[in-house]
């Protein structure tokens, strides 16, 4: 395929962390046939094989290892009904278990929202491992009221953030891909192409309903009730208007800026920003930063923060919120000096013109994991 030469750009100003590594990795990845576009974002770190915080256009082929395990994984955001100064973090944190099978009718569940049963449905409901998390949250700062008033949030409302994705669903479909291509693109018009699509899909949708589930218990546990505000998917590849071509936008760790308000978090120990998408997408292959990104391995977080911290001293913040992780290696991978500072990559986006900010939230409550693994 004649292409023309892939266009590369990294969207972070000179103060924000961005490792040689994860430059290599998108640099190698705008190589590859057919690609048009590879652009980083400001929390863009390296991952396996390629980076993360990262969009690329591809024309006429796409890349399932860009898109990665996780199909689907994304971030979901309730206003509850609770009103912040009735939250009970202490209490919450003694009482909520998500780890295990959710308790609840799965098969009604995914046919209340569409979906099929995948055989992974005894995950449905828990968060994973990693980086994902369930987070309770108040309202820090309102920046842009009109944009909130219009979501219909209220400022004395607790939120509930969720980040979680396909879980063992979206491993297996890569894992078969990469079983038969490696690291090889599958033709858009080709058998392949449309079983991948086909199963890539029902892992977006599998996951969202893992997204609804997992407030679900939250809710439960907590003794409240609450209505989705938004639910946004930033590990996929879509059929996208690019540049005047018809491409394949693969997200990997990338918001998208063309679905609304979208929430960036931070570590557990930081704020998340709800932001606006601004622009028309084009330089930014109408995508944003998903997070704050790490700034450290996970080898190299373990290590650092055992020389400073207490594993006790981790589930407390400075914003007096609760964590609730039981495994102690991931407790020290996900401390919050791990990861960039969000307020940094947040600005970085300001900066280029792609956001408002709509609002600043704190959290309240943090879940990751009651297994433990010493």
């Amino acid at each position: 395929m004649n292409s023309p030469a892939p266009h590369v750009r990294v969207i972070a100003s000179p103060q924000s962390w961005v490792e040689g590594e994860a430059v290599r990795q998108l640099e190698a990845a705008a190589r590859l046939p057919g690609m048009r576009s590879a652009v980083g974002l400001p929390d863009l770190h390296p991952g396996k094989g390629a980076p993360v915080g990262a969009a690329f256009a591809s024309e006429g082929l796409f890349y399932p290892f860009l898109v990665g395990n996780d199909i689907g994984c994304g971030m979901g955001l309730w206003q509850l009904d609770l009103p912040a100064r009735k939250a009970k973090p202490e209490r919450w944190a003694a009482r909520l278990d998500l780890d295990g099978p959710w308790e609840g009718n799965t098969d009604a569940m995914l046919a209340e929202m569409g979906v099929k049963p995948c055989g992974f449905e005894a995950a449905l409901g828990t968060v994973g491992g990693g980086n994902h998390f369930a987070e309770v949250q108040r309202v820090d700062a309102v920046h842009d009221a009109e944009t909130f008033t219009s979501l219909g949030l209220a400022t004395d409302r607790l939120l509930l953030l969720v980040h979680s994705g396909s879980r063992g669903l979206g491993e297996a479909i890569l894992r078969a891909h990469v079983d038969r291509h490696g690291t090889g693109s599958l033709a858009e018009d080709s058998d392949e192409a449309r079983l991948y699509l086909s199963r890539h899909d029902h892992a977006m949708a599998w996951a969202r309903a893992n997204r609804a589930t997992i407030a679900g218990r939250m809710m439960q546990g907590i003794a409240a009730a609450g209505r989705r505000v938004l639910d946004i998917c930033h590990n996929s590849v879509t059929p996208k208007q690019y540049e005047g071509h018809t491409c394949w936008l693969h997200r990997k760790g990338a918001a998208p800026s063309d679905q609304g308000p979208v929430v960036i978090p931070g570590s557990r120990g930081s704020l998340s920003y709800l932001v606006l998408p601004l622009g028309d997408g084009a330089g930014n292959a109408h995508s944003l930063a998903h997070g704050a990104g790490r700034k450290w391995t996970r080898t190299s977080a373990r290590e650092r923060m055992r020389e400073r911290f207490t594993p006790e001293a981790l589930t407390r913040t400075s914003f007096k919120s609760h964590v609730i992780c039981e495994d102690r290696d991931l407790l020290f991978e996900e401390a919050p000096p791990a990861y960039k500072a969000i307020d940094r990559v947040v600005q970085d986006l300001v900066d280029a013109g792609l956001v408002r900010v709509v609002a600043t939230l704190a959290p309240v409550l943090t879940y990751k994991t009651r297994t433990r693994r010493e």
